[in-house]
């Protein structure tokens, strides 16, 4: 991944303005932005392709290894040339790159690369379609589309068309332009909220709060069968990458896997205990990931129609899920609270996250792509805003689980001494664990709760907005449980001291304002 300063001009030029508005656009023009260009490591790995390939000397065919420092930045490729050996620190994008937030926002519903991923297509609350460059993350063109909120969008397989669909039951057809090609009105003119092509591009399948799933052929926009089985609102649904098989998930908590041929239910899964937002099939056909507000995340294994993991990771509901499109073991998920993880599961994966962006959003992640050379990731939210996630910078660890043996050398985090006499070693052995053993505890993560009473609306705040600020400040992750009226902490010893000062004073002062004034004192007045 390369980084190319931009000018960038967002201010239009001409006759008649002001001084002020002179100052304003010559200062915009002098504005240097990073940009994140991908042809540079794309031509790189075609130089290592041709030559490694016309070179018959096994010295020539030694790659130059990555190595922890910022001058090795121009030697990293795209992580289609990780595939044969990956390096999973190359799939987590914890490093965010740019945000972008369109004036008058509100809250970006579904977002979707262009054909070749040189442009992000994001759908709003409003219906509106604002297009980004997805190098410079400069705007380009925002237009209205729908009468009702975004709720999905879905480019065919063989990226000729674009299909959209909104809260009022609407679904619409787009060329590659983004020029409107068809409108249907469907599902009782209830919110559509998934969207997803045949293998073949022949037919779609749609799904709605009216509790259906609709099959629908391309090219006579008709629809062609109506599944029933689902007891309540669906939300999810997908087709299988390369057989005639739909996953769906409801408001009812199942998962069912339907034959569109036939309209009949193939099998159900009942692992989840609440609403299940979200379904994906991984390319290998082979793999079902389920998401759910029960704050899990579940993988199946449609071959054997087996649970193969459950995934504990998010402390709110998951509202988004995405797999990497080279790396089939490798997805991202988020969730309403804004917290960004990034998974590493199958032979030699974990049920841990293997990496997580806390506050990556101030409020729900409603959606997230990958851009198709899988080098960066597009998530939008609830908070009206786009972010761009790439790589880290080399070297850097950021997102990354923090290790023990990190903080210090290793011979002094196992307690050995290369040199000295063994009085020296001991000491310095005995002085290096002590000191191992105090970071190791002022790291460990904690959890405690505190009382709130009857002042919880105080400490969550109008829209979240208090306990977010305090997540921000504190560096913990916070909760509250409404029904106990308690507020959950979870963090360093240090982290949660913290919070418990600045709760009990924000206790304390809104006691102080609510307590009626004192009268005078009647002895004083006799």
């Amino acid at each position: 991944m390369s980084f190319r300063p931009k000018v960038s001009n967002a201010g239009g030029g001409g006759g008649g303005m002001s001084s002020e508005d002179a100052e304003q656009e010559a200062a915009e023009k002098n504005l240097i932005r990073r940009s994140i260009c991908f042809h540079s490591p794309a031509v790189l790995d075609l130089q290592r392709r041709l030559y490694t390939s016309a070179s018959r000397s096994h010295h020539a065919r030694a790659l130059p290894v990555m190595q922890a420092h910022s001058s090795h930045l121009r030697r990293m490729g795209l992580p289609l040339s990780q595939v044969a050996a990956p390096t999973p620190s190359q799939f987590y994008l914890t490093y965010m790159a740019h945000v972008t937030r369109a004036k008058n926002s509100t809250p970006v519903m579904c977002i979707s690369w262009t054909p070749g991923g040189r442009r992000l297509l994001t759908g709003n609350q409003e219906g509106e379609f604002t297009l980004w460059d997805g190098i410079t993350f400069g705007f380009e063109l925002i237009m209205s589309a729908h009468d009702t909120s975004f709720r999905a969008m879905a480019w065919s397989h063989n990226r000729n068309y674009l299909l959209t669909s909104d809260a009022g039951g609407n679904i619409k057809y787009w060329s590659p332009s983004i020029a409107p090609v068809q409108s249907l009105d469907s599902h009782n003119q209830q919110a559509i909220h998934a969207l997803s092509f045949s293998p073949a591009d022949t037919k779609f399948v749609s799904c709605g709060d009216d509790a259906t799933v609709r099959i629908w052929d391309w090219a006579s926009h008709r629809e062609e069968r109506v599944l029933e089985g689902h007891g309540w609102d669906v939300k999810a649904a997908q087709w299988h990458p390369r057989s005639s098989v739909i996953a769906t998930g409801s408001k009812d908590n199942l998962v069912k896997l339907w034959d569109p041929r036939a309209g009949s239910c193939l099998s159900t899964l009942y692992g989840h205990k609440n609403t299940v937002t979200n379904v994906a099939w991984n390319d290998n056909g082979n793999w079902l990931l389920t998401s759910s507000r029960d704050q899990l995340i579940k993988l199946y294994d449609i071959r054997a129609m087996k649970e193969l993991c459950s995934l504990k990771g998010h402390f709110k509901e998951v509202t988004s899920l995405a797999w990497h499109p080279i790396q089939e073991t490798v997805f991202a998920s988020g969730g309403m609270d804004g917290t960004l993880l990034y998974w590493n599961v199958g032979a030699k994966g974990s049920s841990e996250p293997a990496a997580k962006v806390p506050f990556a959003h101030d409020m729900a992640i409603w959606d997230m792509q990958w851009h198709p050379a899988g080098h960066m990731l597009a998530t939008a939210s609830n908070d009206r805003q786009t972010k761009f996630w790439a790589r880290n910078r080399v070297g850097s660890s950021s997102g990354l689980p923090e290790q023990d043996e990190a903080i210090l050398p290793s011979s002094q985090a196992s307690g050995v001494v290369a040199k000295g006499s063994d009085g020296g070693a001991k000491a310095n052995a005995g002085g290096a664990g002590a000191n191992a053993n105090s970071a190791s505890n002022s790291r460990e993560i904690l959890s405690d709760e505190i009382e709130l009473g009857n002042h919880v609306g105080i400490v969550i705040g109008r829209k979240g907005q208090t306990i977010i600020s305090m997540q921000r400040a504190t560096g913990t992750k916070m909760h509250v449980d409404q029904g106990r009226r308690t507020l959950l902490i979870s963090g360093t010893a240090r982290q949660i001291e913290t919070v418990r000062k600045r709760v009990h004073a924000l206790l304390e002062r809104v006691s102080n304002e609510d307590a009626p004034p004192r009268g005078p004192d009647p002895m004083m007045m006799g």
